[in-house]
């Protein structure tokens, strides 16, 4: 069902019922019935938990609960269940096509770069029309509009998987498949994230996008096996055309949802000016600048995977497609246990993202120069823990500071920042592979999150006033950031 670099690690935001928590209040509401919302710009400070969002208009009683009492409470609420269930079949197809894909390319070609082509390609319209995919998003019905972007993918998986055991595929037609399957991510992308919160309320939105991020990557346990399996044995067109059956899945589940149980958003109105309103209500916003700008710079250079984990496998460590699938299941062990975490998670936390950001980029910058495939596969795990908390807990942070009725133009902009960078980034990175050796292009992308995970933690301790404080807690070293107002008291 999703497309994207991490397109339904979405969180959604937390309920408004949520206490303050010891390091900061948490920000007042804002209602959603303005159509122009504006609010005061809160302190971004590392430790602050982002401010709560605005309430839906109306919500049905039965899922209107302050927060959620179990790791999978959710999936209590029938349409959440519905789409829930829908999801595990579609990403099971949706990593199957992706191994394949990029195993295709890399057969017809033998270039990591026309890889990092076909990656570009998909991402390209996100970074072209992503604004406006959210300004669509803002003013159309949600499950329609999933309806409509989810058969277009479906019929796309299926003409490839047609041309592939048809033995008349060439690599024009992936490239011209990546591109149409990113048409239709652009709307679908802001509209399932907006939509979660109208299948289950505010109360459940933490936990429902959460168990969305667990169900996304568990399929990557599944989908990376079973397409290495069919790939070896019978083919890459088999993969493409379970894909392309699998949005049978999802769209049923659609269907089959009760209109009544929907809990009612306002949408934005047809207007002139709303890109420019979008992107004014972000640029005022520093809580959701930074975030932004962050998964930015790591969705550009450090989410390149199809590059580089083809280049280790068919080059480096000269295993073939099984360990290409290894270090994709791998991954997603530590995805599904970020995932998991986050579930049961309260509150996201920018010194969270900062943290798990500079992790993530010293393991990849680790990862890079590690001898052996064993020793890289392992890697892989923390790798994916630390990369899908980026993902949790920046959607979480932007999400959670969004008014409701921005919210399909913010998350626009986020994935187009996020998912759009992979266009400039992955060809340059392709580029280095091909010239320098996959060491090289690795350990590039893993100093360049790094680097940007240190210079916006650094930038948002100053915006928010904040000190570093190094001291001990319960015979432990505690490195932390703290107003400069009680580092100067406890002094």
């Amino acid at each position: 069902m999703s497309t994207g670099s991490g397109a339904d690690s979405a969180p959604a935001p937390a309920t408004h019922d949520s206490p303050p928590t010891p390091d900061g209040p948490t920000a007042p509401s804002r209602t959603s019935g303005s159509r122009t919302p504006s609010a005061p710009a809160p302190s971004a400070a590392a430790d602050s938990p982002s401010p709560a969002p605005a309430p839906a208009r109306s919500a049905p009683p039965a899922s209107s609960s302050s927060s959620s009492s179990s790791m999978f409470s959710s999936l209590k609420i029938r349409n959440y269940r519905l789409f829930f269930l829908g999801q595990v079949v579609s990403n099971t197809g949706t990593w199957m096509q992706r191994i394949a894909q990029d195993w295709l390319v890399l057969s017809l070609t033998g270039s990591s770069a026309a890889v990092g082509i076909t990656t570009a390609l998909q991402f390209l319209p996100m970074l072209l029309f992503g604004l406006y995919g959210g300004v669509l998003v803002d003013r159309l019905p949600k499950r329609p509009t999933l309806l409509a972007t989810q058969t277009a993918m479906g019929v796309t998986g299926l003409v490839l998987a047609f041309l592939t055991l048809s033995g008349h595929v060439q690599v024009w037609h992936v490239y011209l498949a990546a591109f149409a399957v990113g048409l239709a991510t652009v709307v679908d992308n802001p509209a399932r994230q907006s939509f979660v919160s109208e299948m289950v309320g505010p109360g459940q939105l933490q936990n429902a996008v959460s168990l969305n991020s667990a169900n996304f990557q568990s399929a990557r346990l599944v989908g990376p096996a079973v397409a290495g399996v069919l790939i070896t044995g019978v083919g890459t067109g088999w993969a493409f055309l379970f894909n392309g059956l699998s949005f049978v899945a999802p769209i049923a589940g659609l269907l089959l949802m009760r209109a009544r149980d929907l809990h009612v958003v306002e949408r934005a109105p047809r207007g002139k000016g709303q890109l420019r309103e979008g992107l004014r209500y972000v640029a005022g916003r520093p809580d959701l600048v930074w975030p932004i700008v962050l998964v930015g710079f790591i969705g550009t250079f450090g989410f390149n995977f199809p590059v580089w984990l083809s280049a280790y496998a068919d080059d480096v460590f000269d295993a073939g497609a099984g360990a290409y699938s290894l270090f994709n299941t791998l991954m997603a062990v530590g995805s599904v246990a970020g995932a998991l975490l986050a579930a049961r998670r309260g509150t996201a936390r920018l010194r969270v993202l900062i943290a798990a950001a500079l992790a993530f980029g010293l393991l990849e910058a680790v990862a890079a120069v590690v001898p052996s495939l064993w020793l890289f596969a392992l890697l892989m795990v923390p790798i994916g823990v630390f990369g899908l908390t980026v993902n949790v807990t920046a959607n979480t942070t932007v999400q959670m500071a969004t008014d409701p009725v921005m919210r399909g133009r913010v998350m626009a902009l986020f994935m187009m920042v996020f998912v759009g960078g992979t266009p400039l980034g992955a060809p340059l990175v392709g580029w280095v592979t091909d010239a320098y050796g996959p060491r090289i292009g690795f350990a590039l992308g893993g100093l360049v999150s790094a680097a940007a995970a240190t210079a916006v933690g650094l930038v948002l301790a100053r915006v928010g006033g904040l000190r570093l404080s190094v001291g001990w807690h319960r015979g432990h070293p505690r490195v932390r950031f703290v107003p400069k107002e009680r580092l100067a008291t406890a002094a």
